[in-house]
């Protein structure tokens, strides 16, 4: 049983958010597939949902002028998974969205949802911020953007307001323009479940191919939120590709994580992965982008 007051299917962005600032205990719904778990599960129970499910205007992919690759919210998993545009310049985001749940759960969840639960171990949040991705928030005030790296306020949180809808993803061309990368989820199941511990490598390497120009490297489920480990990062700039050069990097990013003991995994065994996927995911990526380097 689903224990639901009322459900309101909003005309357009601006309705929905005229709806969500009159009804304060209001949830946003879209693909479903974390709200009516949570619903089910008494999370939720008894609230007012309203669906931006069926709105053209919050879903698709496209490119913008300046060669930034926009998506909308509640674009399907199966569709940015399949998307030529992603394939072809954010093959990565392709790669780590097809590991979400299964194919049911592809088909009608959403990035934005992703995004929007604040969960540290969402697949897309950890790709898209070591894509340095920008979101697009809209609500009674107006419209403001930020970048994903801002946009998590803790474990389950997010600074987006009640009374606001997130309207767009953005990767700029020059975050996306000559890097490649690799993202490694690591699960007790090899589908189907949630993330023990993942992590996305993204890197650009000198025109020889022999050192690493710059290297943005993202966990999830390494600390509260999703996250970004700088340290590791300025240990590989300008870095000769070479096996010592990957411990340096495992080793500085496990000094900057902070992972938790669950009944998924100790603390101790997710320092273990953050060190070793980082190794494997940055190895994968060079060879990706056209170099050598063995793990």
């Amino acid at each position: 049983m689903y224990d639901i007051q009322s459900f309101y299917k909003a005309a357009n962005v601006k309705d929905a958010v005229r709806a969500l600032e009159a009804n304060p205990q209001a949830v946003v719904i879209a693909g479903g597939t974390d709200v009516l778990v949570k619903i089910r599960e008494g999370k939720l129970a008894g609230r007012d949902l309203i669906s931006i499910h069926d709105l053209p205007e919050l879903k698709g992919i496209f490119m913008e002028e300046d060669g930034t690759i926009l998506i909308r919210p509640c674009t399907s998993f199966s569709q940015i998974e399949g998307h030529p545009l992603i394939q072809q310049k954010l093959p990565m985001l392709a790669q780590a969205v097809g590991q979400v749940g299964g194919p049911q759960i592809r088909n009608m969840g959403t990035v934005g949802g992703n995004l929007c639960n604040g969960v540290t171990s969402a697949d897309s949040a950890s790709t898209l911020l070591a894509m340095d991705a920008q979101l697009e928030l809209e609500g009674p005030k107006g419209t403001r953007r930020l970048p994903l790296r801002e946009f998590y306020a803790g474990p389950g949180r997010t600074v987006r307001e009640h009374e606001e809808l997130l309207t767009a993803i953005r990767v700029r061309k020059e975050d996306y323009e000559g890097f490649c990368g690799y993202y490694i989820k690591y699960a007790q199941r090899s589908a189907m479940d949630i993330a023990t511990l993942g992590c996305a490598a993204y890197l650009r390497l000198s025109p020889d191919k022999t050192h690493i120009e710059q290297l943005r490297l993202a966990y999830g489920v390494a600390a509260p939120t999703p996250i970004r480990c700088g340290k590791a990062e300025q240990a590989a700039q300008g870095q000769r590709l070479d096996q010592q050069l990957l411990e340096r990097i495992g080793e500085a990013a496990v000094s900057e994580v902070n992972p938790r003991t669950s009944w998924r995994a100790s603390r101790e065994f997710r320092l273990q992965l953050v060190r070793e996927l980082a190794k494997r995911a940055i190895a994968q990526a060079v060879v990706k982008g056209g170099g050598e380097i063995h793990a």
